[in-house]
């Protein structure tokens, strides 16, 4: 199928929403009907692209914000759930801890830093680089209603859903959604197909477990977060990709470079022409950080966006 904007039929009323080109906050999302019941997997970074998306799905299907029975948010990023309040009858189900963070980054603190972002220097244009096209400030979010931890089974009329955790990986909670009856995965930010990952949280090998658990699956129809749909190639390249700078970074680290060196030295080689190169920044941070066994401990946000839009300029720059 072709990358563009919508509503795409994966046939058994199951479709995917792609957002192109899918670079910062350019999420895709999921629907899945049977009988009078239905799940949405995931929302949108704000309101007015999720009523947008509500719309498309309504005239197509039938199901809209208020037909919407469930919604399953695959992890806490706001490109994936600032828009559950539009699905205003529908229990929101989610990791335990994705709805820890979803706590702690609510949707008024983005809104605060875009509008501070005129006032932050280069940083501050980066910021409003990735950002600048969405409207947190009209978000009315909506928490889960429901979490679980581990495993969940769910129906949607007579179809298994099945929900696992496997994060922490991009993030703390992250959740993949397997459909059997229809043959497809819903991957969240698991999967980010023809742009880099960003690796908040970690260790990496989770996520790369999470890959071998998705190529193991008998599925036709693999939607990631962010980028078109892809098939088991696409997983394997992340996972190749994942696998080569968790090499390089190692090789950085036992040499004694810091994960700013180590982030801005690395040759990304044939990953170079994926969108968004710089989040390797994020991801060697959180590698170095498994490699100390800091954990979370050090993660300095506002740092690491100063970092991105270096190396972002800096790589334009000589491009």
């Amino acid at each position: 199928m072709a990358f563009s904007k919508g509503l795409h039929e994966l046939g058994n009323h199951a479709w995917a929403y792609l957002q192109p080109d899918g670079s910062w906050g350019w999420s895709n999302a999921g629907l899945v009907t049977d009988g009078d019941e239905s799940l949405l997997v995931d929302t949108l970074f704000d309101e007015h692209l999720t009523a947008e998306m509500l719309t498309t799905m309504k005239d197509a299907t039938g199901v809209g914000g208020a037909e919407v029975t469930t919604v399953v948010n695959t992890h806490a990023n706001g490109d994936h759930t600032h828009g559950n309040g539009l699905a205003t009858n529908a229990e929101i189900i989610a990791s335990e801890a994705s709805t820890r963070e979803m706590n702690e980054t609510p949707p008024e603190m983005l809104a605060a830093l875009l509008e501070n972002a005129p006032n932050m220097g280069e940083t501050g244009e980066y910021f409003q680089h990735c950002f600048g096209p969405f409207d947190f400030a009209g978000v009315n979010m909506r928490l889960p209603t429901k979490t679980f931890n581990g495993a969940l089974t769910l129906k949607v009329g007579d179809k298994d859903v099945h929900l696992t955790e496997v994060g922490p990986a991009h993030t703390a909670g992250d959740v993949l959604v397997h459909v059997p009856a229809d043959r497809v995965i819903y991957t969240g930010d698991i999967l980010f197909i023809e742009g880099t990952p960003i690796m908040w949280a970690g260790p990496v090998e989770n996520w790369l477990r999470a890959c071998d658990l998705i190529l193991d699956l008998d599925v036709d129809h693999i939607v990631p977060g962010h980028g078109p749909l892809t098939d088991k190639g696409g997983v394997r390249r992340m996972r190749d990709y994942l696998s080569f700078v968790d090499g390089e970074a190692r090789r950085c680290f036992d040499a004694g470079l810091s994960a700013e060196d180590a982030a801005f030295e690395i040759d990304l080689g044939e990953y170079s022409n994926w969108i968004d190169f710089e989040r390797i920044v994020v991801t060697v941070d959180a590698l170095y950080r498994s490699y100390r066994g800091d954990g979370e401990a050090g993660l300095d946000v506002v740092r690491l966006f100063d970092l991105m839009g270096k190396l972002y300029r800096d790589r334009r720059g000589r491009a």
